[in-house]
Formats: C-alpha cells, sequence, structure tokens
C-alpha cells in the first residue's frame, strides 16, 4: 500500500499530471475529521510525524537552563499575565495547538494520529481550528487535503497573530498586518519585495522550527540572528558600525512596534466581576469586560529597552513572590558589565493577577468552561479547580491556602519583527538628545555616553 502510495506521489510530480495538485490522487476522502486526514497523510510521512512529536510546537514545553535550575517550561506550565495558565482551560487555549483534541491533561501526546498537518500545511486560507484544536466541521477537509504546501505566513499567523486571546494581544509585533506588509512596515516581510515567508528566518530542519519566544522559553537557544543574513559591520558609516558592539540591530530598525494594530500594554484581573459598562478606546479595543477585568492598549509603541545577553529568567509556577513588588514573569538577563550583552527593544506588558494571600506564590485559576470564572465570577471556586488541574502546581508542592489577593506582574517580549527600511531607522538625536528615548542612568550609564565619558566599553 505505502508502495502505491509513492507511486502516485511520484507520478503526480511528473509532466502529466502537473495540472493537478500533487495530493489529489492519493487524498481522495471523503474525510470525517482531521484525524481521519492524518492518518492518511502518516501512509507516506510517519517520519515527519514522529518529528514533529519531539517539537516544542507539540509538546508545548522545552527543557532550558535557567540561571539557579533547569526546567521544562513552555505554553504547557507558564504562569502568565494574560490570561494566566491553560491546566484547567485546555479546551479554550489548545485551538492554537498543532493537534487534535487536547481537553485536559489526559491528553496522549504519543498518539500520531493527533498531529494536525493541516494547520501549518493548508494552502487554501479554509481551513479553521475549534475548540481542543479540532477541525471546524463545516470545512472542506478532501479539498484541504489536496491542497496541502509549504507553510506560508498565513499559517504561522493563525496562531502566532492571535497568541493572548485576539489580534495583537500578546506580541506587539506579530499581527494581522503582517500576513501582507508593505515595505514600511516590514522590509524583509514585504509582500511587494522580499516577501520572506517565517522559514526563511525560522529555518526548520525535520520539523525543529529554529527560534524561541522568551516568554516562554526563557533560557531556549536562540539560533535567529541578523547576523544570519548581515555583516557584523553592515554600514558604511564607522561610526554607525561601531554601535554594533552594545546596541542590537533591532534596537534601531524597530523603532515603533504595533504599527497598524494596537497591542495590549496592561491586564487588571482585579476589576473582573464588576458590574460596569462594557467600555472602548480609540483604537476600538475593549478596556472593560466584566469576566476580564481592566484593559490599555497602544498604537504605534516606542519600545522599552534593556541589555540582553541572549538568556533570561522566569518565574515558576510555586515559585515565592513578593506582593509588595512587581514580580517579574519573565525577563532578559544581562547589563552593561557583561560583555555578550547589548541593548534591545522589548514590549512590557504589566498585569495585576490573583495570588495566593498567606503561601505566596501566584494561582492557577479556571477560567473556561463549568465552573470557571467566566461562567460563575467566583474566584475562589475558579482557583481550586484550576489548582486541582494543574500538574505543574501539583509537582512544585504548591496549595492554595483559601486566602487570595491581586498583585503586579510583568512580562517581557522581545521585539524582532516589523523592521523599518533604512531610511526610517532612528537617527542619532532620537536617542542623543535631552528628550532621547533612553534612559542612560538605567542602563548603567552615569549619562548620554556621548557627552559623559564612562570609560571602555562596559565599565560603569
Amino acid at each position: 500500500m505505502k508502495q502505491h502510495l509513492l507511486l502516485l506521489l511520484a507520478l503526480a510530480a511528473s509532466s502529466s499530471f502537473a495540472a493537478a495538485p500533487p495530493h489529489k490522487e492519493v487524498l481522495q476522502g471523503p474525510f470525517a475529521d482531521g484525524p481521519a486526514v492524518t492518518k492518511a497523510c502518516l501512509a507516506c510521512h510517519e517520519k515527519e510525524a514522529t518529528d514533529f512529536m519531539t517539537s516544542s510546537h507539540w509538546t508545548w514545553e522545552l527543557e532550558q537552563k535557567l540561571p539557579d535550575r533547569t526546567v521544562k517550561r513552555g505554553k504547557k506550565n507558564a504562569i502568565n499575565n494574560f490570561c494566566v495558565s491553560i491546566s484547567g482551560n485546555e479546551p479554550r487555549c489548545t485551538v492554537c495547538h498543532a493537534g487534535y483534541g487536547w481537553k485536559d491533561n489526559t491528553f496522549d501526546f504519543k498518539d500520531e494520529t493527533k498531529v494536525d498537518c493541516l494547520v501549518c500545511h493548508d494552502t487554501t486560507g479554509s481551513y479553521v481550528k475549534t475548540v481542543a484544536g479540532e477541525a471546524m466541521g463545516n470545512i472542506d477537509l478532501t479539498r484541504i487535503a489536496q491542497n496541502v504546501g509549504k507553510p506560508v505566513r498565513d499559517n504561522c499567523g493563525s496562531c502566532h497573530f492571535y497568541g493572548g486571546g485576539g489580534d495583537a494581544v500578546k506580541h506587539g509585533d506579530l499581527d494581522s498586518s503582517m500576513a501582507y506588509p508593505n515595505r514600511e512596515l516590514d522590509v524583509h516581510m514585504n509582500a511587494d519585495g522580499n516577501d520572506f515567508q517565517c522559514q526563511d528566518c525560522h529555518q526548520t530542519t525535520e520539523h525543529q522550527i529554529s527560534g524561541n519566544a522568551m516568554g516562554v522559553s526563557p533560557g531556549g537557544d536562540d539560533h535567529i540572528g541578523c547576523e544570519n543574513c548581515h555583516d557584523k559591520a553592515p554600514h558604511a558609516n564607522k561610526r554607525l558600525n561601531a554601535h554594533v558592539e552594545t546596541v542590537a540591530c533591532q534596537t534601531c530598525h524597530i523603532p515603533f512596534f504595533a504599527r497598524e494594530e494596537a497591542t495590549k500594554l496592561t491586564w487588571d484581573w482585579s476589576t473582573a466581576g464588576k458590574d460596569l459598562p462594557e467600555s472602548e478606546d480609540e483604537f476600538g479595543r475593549h478596556t472593560y469586560l466584566k469576566k476580564k477585568g481592566s484593559f490599555t492598549w497602544g498604537k504605534m509603541v516606542k519600545p522599552s529597552y534593556a541589555w540582553y545577553n541572549g538568556h533570561a529568567n522566569a518565574y515558576m509556577p510555586g515559585d515565592k513572590m513578593d506582593p509588595s513588588k512587581v514580580t517579574k514573569l519573565a525577563y532578559p538577563l544581562g547589563d552593561i558589565g557583561d560583555a555578550k550583552a547589548r541593548i534591545y527593544p522589548f514590549k512590557v506588558h504589566t498585569g495585576k493577577q490573583v495570588y495566593d494571600k498567606k503561601n505566596h506564590i501566584f494561582l492557577n485559576p479556571k477560567t473556561y468552561g463549568k465552573g470557571g470564572y467566566w461562567s460563575d465570577f467566583d474566584w475562589d471556586k475558579a482557583i481550586r479547580l484550576g489548582m486541582e488541574a494543574s500538574e505543574s502546581m501539583k509537582a512544585a508542592g504548591a496549595t492554595y491556602s483559601g486566602e487570595y489577593d491581586f498583585a503586579p506582574t510583568e512580562m517581557w517580549w522581545r521585539i524582532n519583527h516589523m523592521v523599518s527600511p533604512k531610511e526610517n531607522a532612528l537617527k542619532c538625536n532620537e536617542c542623543h538628545s535631552a528628550n532621547g528615548r533612553l534612559d542612560w542612568k538605567a542602563l548603567g550609564y552615569d549619562g548620554d555616553p556621548m557627552k559623559v565619558k564612562t570609560g571602555a566599553r562596559h565599565a560603569k
């Protein structure tokens, strides 16, 4: 059977079949659901499924080194300051998992028929996922399966543009405007110019996609950098090239993020549940929802800047926190004295979220589904259900005392997309002036290094 299918694929690639999609003769359907398509794919692509099942796009976790420990961390167990955690909320969160049927913590990560091939390889633009990552019931799976191909930005964007619950919510430099950007929005992905697809930078071998988001993979190795394509001294101007030692390319070449779609900047859960009128801002974005609390949004946002040496740290489930201080849930490492660090741009998302008043840990509430906060508006019930569902909380020995309150948090997201054309890069006076955008003292300098001599490259 497998040899027969391979022969058909070979014929499909020949000139006699050139006018037909190469999978049309093989994947004839009909297909009852997504797993049925995957079973057909496995006849020829079992290795591809096996490879994919070792990737963080499937496991939603990655073993990584933080400064004081080695952890397994990812979307699967991270505490964030958006929707807080997927534990107990899997059906809603796993709409974006590249698999089928992840409804709770009993999901079988070893079942290759649960791999969703179509979400990455659909070329029709008609594939839609729904609760627990299942394929929507009214789509033509046969047509979609017969027209699979290499991923394009729309495939990746179907999840990465909408992370955190909606368009532009999470990253700030990834949103629906990046599907077909013009040159001013992104010089690399310019649909009429370079037209880079995501995998042009996120190069992929055996379904292992390079690159990690710092928020969920702070200790992951990132093999993507401007130097992969550009010289280390890319400018004709020697003074500009001298900046490369201390300033990341992104800092000058991404002067703003959220340039066309407003991104969420703050999320305050402490106001949720109140009978206040729902409201919107000038961008048409909600500023209050009873089930989620209060938000602020920004458009054409100037990044925050910090030293980053390629490594980061993060809060893990069960870690102690101080409610009187802002807890950084994910943040860059490095300082002016670190020879490997450079100044990078970041989106900083601030939140106020539920914690245990006695145990001083951030809690894992169930928000979605039966008994969840969005249904019953009962924090105590939501916390008990969420903590019971969280394997990572149990592994950490974390428990709920029965007393909760809300505490401030930050998450730092590195800005890498929305690269401006060189003529729109930052000019000298945008940093080196009285009202420049860099806080030199916060970065460890005595003042503007163009005016205040601070010694050697990393001397304080």
